[in-house]
């Protein structure tokens, strides 16, 4: 049993017991929260595709917000003195999938 859902501005394939790491979301560690449109379920051998939605419920637990690894940005003109170095850490919340 499968399901793709929108979480976070993005598609991700899920399924029960899975755990992801997606944009931050504005919900408390340790709270649930339900997701009731699906892009697509299978279950039980049957495919459903939704158009756009197919309504199911996802129960999605959150487990703790964590940033993710630094990326640099550097940028560089030769021959022209010009030089900028910049970090970015990107703010992510953990989630576990408890049933679709």
């Amino acid at each position: 049993m499968y399901a793709v859902v929108e979480i976070g501005g993005q598609q991700w394939k899920v399924s029960p017991g899975m755990r992801l790491a997606v944009n931050r979301l504005p919900h408390e560690p340790g709270t649930e929260f339900t997701i009731q449109q699906a892009l697509l379920v299978e279950k039980d051998g049957q495919l459903q595709i939704g158009t756009p939605y197919v309504r199911v419920n996802v129960q999605v637990r959150v487990e703790e917000h964590i940033r993710a690894p630094k990326v640099i940005v550097f940028k560089k003109k030769r021959r022209k003195g010009y030089k900028r170095k910049r970090g970015h850490r990107q703010a992510m919340t953990l989630v576990t999938i408890q049933s679709i």
